[in-house]
């Protein structure tokens, strides 16, 4: 039996709406010919065309990360900004490509602002130094009449931009990187760069780059950073990657395992490594909270397989990608007491959910789940507990074929209920229960699925997965039963 309990009285905390995040880097097809494509006949006065325009308004990203990724790691913010014809133009030795530099700060930032989301910065801490960091914040939200705010304002744009979220570096454990610093290394550094940064704005939020290579230094980078930097570091960013490399389809509907331990993990090292040196006014301890702030499905197009410029790294996404991307979202919802921030990496063309051709776009399978938990998650997290069939894969046992989370809106009116089924061939009955109070209203139930887990959408063929909706009025009761289709993603939102 497939049973879901609810306790509207047993919260997991506020679900930070920054978990919806987005994130947008200089490689391949992203900037150029994704989210800029002033030769477009669709485009507007900006470069940014409608069709796109659209695509990512109904994602409703809260916020976008920029400009990398690897790629920042060798940026000069200063060969972005002035008149598009004088930039340099530069070797970018992140993805070997030539970087024209006629997208850059003021171009993302109205970009954001055109999109309705916050622009979050990412600085150069590898071959990058903490005063042209601190310019960086100055020249965007620079009040004072100084040689920086003279040049934004010659750059037309007057007032400040009020960028709030700021990160140092980006995977700087990684030896991939640009300017790869050990443990020590980069607290150092990040400690100088975020002091100046925040002397150039104090209400700026900074995020430090804590793990990305998952077989590294793990514990020593936490430690390095919390003794260095504690009153410093706004968020702790961790970045991961998942995918099906060995075409094994119970292991990779696992991957809720590893997630769940990653996070429970770090959950307990932040606090841990905190527990003496972070306090508020009332003396209580205060843990760093987590910014998943590159997260997706990627493999079909890594190593080797990166493809061909300038169309690197486009992954041809599935239904069961799909999938993965809703265990995601219900492991951020049901952290959300820790993890405050998550940005889906990237945007557009680029491992992305929305793909561009010279006609039009495609929303890629991962798109519905995406859009999907945006638009139906409440305001709060609930510890909602469930029991399910169960299976075997990826290294688990006992792993419930239903993956769920649970949430309800400000108001207490609303309950969201989220849940993947997993099984590629079978429905699931489930009974959804409320330990007090009533079911009242309508249900609105939203489903993704497809014909085969390896179901993709194509030019051709947009709609082989979407999204269906239905709604059915139920009288007061403290139970519900639903068949969830096999292979699914399903949000039903109650009335209570």
């Amino acid at each position: 039996m497939n049973r879901i309990k609810v306790d509207l009285e047993r919260t997991l905390g506020d679900i930070d709406p920054n978990v919806f995040g987005g994130f947008v880097e200089h490689l391949g097809r992203c900037v150029y010919g994704g989210i800029f494509d002033p030769e477009s006949p669709k485009a507007d006065e900006n470069g940014l065309r409608s069709d796109v325009r659209a695509a990512i308004e109904r994602l409703a990203p809260t916020l976008i990360r920029y400009p990398g990724g690897n790629f920042v790691s060798g940026y000069r913010w200063r060969d972005g900004v002035g008149p598009p014809t004088e930039r340099p133009e530069r070797q970018d030795l992140a993805w070997g490509a030539l970087e024209p530099n006629t997208f850059g700060t003021n171009e993302f930032i109205r970009f954001c602002r055109t999109i309705g989301t916050e622009p979050y910065l990412v600085v150069n801490c590898g071959d990058g130094d903490a005063r042209e960091a601190r310019d960086w914040v100055e020249y965007c939200n620079g009040t004072a009449d100084t040689a920086l705010t003279r040049l934004r304002k010659e750059h037309g744009h007057p007032e400040p931009h009020n960028v709030r979220y700021w990160g140092v570096g980006n995977e700087v454990d990684g030896p991939w990187q640009i300017g790869t610093k050990t443990a020590t290394e980069y607290a150092r550094a990040y400690h100088e760069f975020a002091k100046v940064m925040r002397w150039a704005d104090p209400s700026i939020k900074l995020i430090a780059s804590g793990t990305s290579y998952w077989d590294g230094d793990v514990v020593e980078r936490v430690n390095a950073l919390v003794e260095e930097a504690p009153d410093l570091i706004d968020y702790m960013s961790i970045h991961w990657y998942v995918g099906d490399q060995a075409g094994d389809a119970k292991a990779y509907m696992a991957t809720s395992e590893v997630i769940e331990n990653r996070l429970t993990s770090y959950e307990g090292l932040l606090r841990g490594q905190t527990l003496r040196r972070r306090r508020d006014s009332d003396g209580r301890t205060q843990a760093i909270p987590i910014a998943v702030d590159e997260w997706n499905v990627w493999y079909r197009t890594a190593g080797e397989n990166t493809g061909t410029p300038p169309n690197l790294l486009e992954e041809v996404y599935d239904l069961a990608d799909a999938l993965v991307v809703g265990m995601h979202l219900n492991a951020f919802i049901r952290h959300a007491a820790t993890v405050r921030m998550a940005n889906l990496a990237q945007l557009v063309n680029v491992i992305a959910p929305i793909v561009t051709n010279s006609d039009g776009v495609l929303l890629q399978t991962i798109f519905h789940p995406l859009e999907l938990y945006r638009r139906t998650t409440g305001q709060t997290a609930l510890d909602a507990w469930w029991e399910s069939e169960t299976f075997s894969g990826g290294g688990y046992s006992g792993v419930r074929t239903l993956d769920v989370s649970a949430s309800i809106d400000a108001d207490g009116k609303q309950v969201a209920v989220h849940v993947v089924n997993r099984d590629p061939n079978d429905a699931q009955d489930v009974d959804i229960e409320l330990t007090a109070g009533r079911f009242a209203g309508d249900v609105r139930i939203t489903t993704i699925t497809g014909p085969s887990l390896s179901t993709t959408n194509t030019f051709t063929d947009p709609d082989a997965v979407t999204a269906t909706e239905e709604s059915r009025p139920i009288a007061p009761t403290d139970r519900f039963h639903h068949s969830l289709p096999p292979r699914s993603v399903s949000a039903l939102v109650f009335g209570v």
